[in-house]
């Protein structure tokens, strides 16, 4: 029995309003492309007719412009969840047009099977090749794991699949699936080394439940990266140079830690500066998305071995991998996000987390999704999953933005993801804070010392004001946000002027 082959229009036109639809993919990487845009474009004709139409959006992290952006841009996404960087989708998100809901993403195929995001009606996955065996079909997944199986598993309408010809069938085998059990009943998740391999290469599904097969050939909307620059380049110094010491210390073992890395330009500069540097051991990776960088120091030899939920790279590194895929089979290994952003196994391997920080207060604590506290810039994605777990948690960030009309260490940060419970070291192109041992106000100091030589009087001001006031963590509230306020009236914090803020 041949799959029902089907045209992305045809699947489309089965999803009605009101409906849920759960996606393949991490980051852009493996999302689905021409389904969504179909579903858009009944959106919009559906709207031009006076009628009704919306659906909820289930991804295993951000998608891309034929996803995020073309729905939200039709008005067709009433609820989406959990992380994204979609520019298109974050407009509509801050003009408050789609109730958004950010997750962390280790939890969200749990709260799935638990029901706590209600039913879910349809799958769409795309897949690099599928299999009848006996009744059973196999799908195996493009280039992220997200979270697929559980979509494939809850779909009660059924499951669409892309078969996706760009994405090479050579890569067969690079996953890892695996589902977590349902409580009370979950089983130790045998993973002890970033290698590991615990689960099947495919997803298995009954043959019934594959409504359709679509062929197409479509690109990954992979971005590219900006080159290092002389800040991203400084901070990864400063990372090794950190690194380094607490290994040559006793903090660290010998052997080194593995890392993990944020997804962006930034991050992948960081690393890839990391690899650099001669006097860091070769060292393991188990993060969730796998950036170039990192690809091209497993060519060198650095990176011995990689977990990750995506192969979050341009689409030319995309297709090198393909290409050396007898090279690559065994060094990298996708999975579902549930497991690459598992408290548990990180906390046993021992990861080093090493996250972006749109700004950091002088007491640690860390905001990553809003500018100034209300507009949402991206999801908090899977960064609390290592911050809180990690053996050594770090946070960088350049120390200005907008040309130095933004310090990222600011007097109390305007929104808050990560508590400073959970964070070790806030390292910027001026130095480390090495934030373990030390009280809030000892955290304030070395926090100033690492901002940018134009602010750090200004935040010393804020700091001796907030000292009259007392407390255990000092704080003048009718100041606070004084150099966000003056950032939004003037467009620069450096004009801030804190005794206007005392009348």
């Amino acid at each position: 029995m041949e799959f029902n082959k089907i045209t992305a229009a045809e699947a489309a036109a089965l999803v009605e309003n009101g409906h849920t639809i759960g996606l393949s993919g991490f980051t852009p990487a493996g999302a689905p492309k021409c389904t969504p845009a179909e579903i858009a474009k009944k959106a919009e004709a559906e709207h031009a007719a006076g009628r009704p139409f919306k659906v909820s959006v289930i991804t295993g992290a951000s998608t891309g412009q034929s996803c995020d952006g073309a729905l939200s841009n039709a008005q067709a996404i009433d609820y989406r969840t959990p992380y994204t960087t979609n520019g298109d989708f974050r407009k509509h998100v801050n003009q408050n047009e789609i109730n958004y809901q950010d997750l962390n993403l280790s939890n969200l195929a749990t709260q799935m099977r638990q029901g706590y995001l209600g039913e879910l009606d349809w799958g769409i996955i795309e897949a690099c090749a599928i299999e009848r065996v006996g009744s059973k079909a196999h799908i195996y997944l493009t280039a992220a794991g997200g979270i697929s199986p559980t979509v494939c598993r809850l779909a009660k309408r059924g499951i669409i699949v892309e078969l996706n010809a760009f994405h090479s069938p050579e890569s067969k085998g690079i996953h890892d699936v695996y589902e977590i059990e349902d409580h009370p009943f979950r089983t130790p998740i045998m993973i002890t080394k970033a290698s590991d391999r615990i689960g099947k290469p495919y997803i298995e599904v009954d043959v019934d439940r594959i409504v359709g097969v679509i062929e197409c050939n479509i690109p990954d909307e992979a971005r590219g990266f900006k080159d290092a620059d002389a800040v991203t380049t400084q901070i990864g110094q400063n990372v090794a140079d950190f690194l380094l010491a607490n290994m040559h210390s006793g903090l660290i073992p010998k052997s080194f830690l593995n890392l993990q890395s944020g997804v962006g330009s930034g991050a992948n500069a960081v690393l890839g500066a990391l690899g650099q540097c001669p006097e860091v051991p070769n060292f393991n990776i188990y993060t969730e998305v796998l950036q170039d960088a990192p690809v091209q120091l497993m060519r060198d030899g650095r990176v011995l071995s990689a977990s990750a939920c995506s192969l979050t790279v341009t689409n030319e590194c995309l297709g090198g991998i393909y290409r050396d895929m007898d090279f690559f089979r065994d060094k990298i290994v996708l999975r579902p996000s549930e497991i690459s952003n598992c408290p548990e196994v990180i906390a046993r391997i021992g990861v080093c987390s090493l996250n972006t920080a749109i700004e950091c207060d002088i007491y640690g604590h860390v905001n990553s999704t809003k500018i100034c506290g209300t507009k949402m810039m991206n999801g908090l994605g899977g960064s609390a999953d290592f911050t809180n777990n990690a053996y050594l948690s770090i946070f960088t960030c350049g120390s200005t933005t907008k040309g130095g009309a933004i310090s990222s260490i600011v007097p109390f940060a305007s929104h808050i993801d990560h508590t400073n419970h959970f964070i070790d070291a806030v390292i910027t192109e001026y130095g480390v804070a090495d934030l373990r041992r030390k009280s809030d106000m000892q955290k304030a100091q070395e926090l100033i010392r690492v901002a940018h030589p134009d602010y750090r009087p200004l935040l010393q001001d804020y700091l001796r004001l907030a000292q009259k006031h007392g407390g255990q963590t000092h704080h003048c509230l009718s100041a606070a946000f004084a150099m966000h306020d003056t950032f939004q009236r003037t467009g620069d914090m450096r004009n801030t002027n804190l005794a206007e803020y005392l009348k």
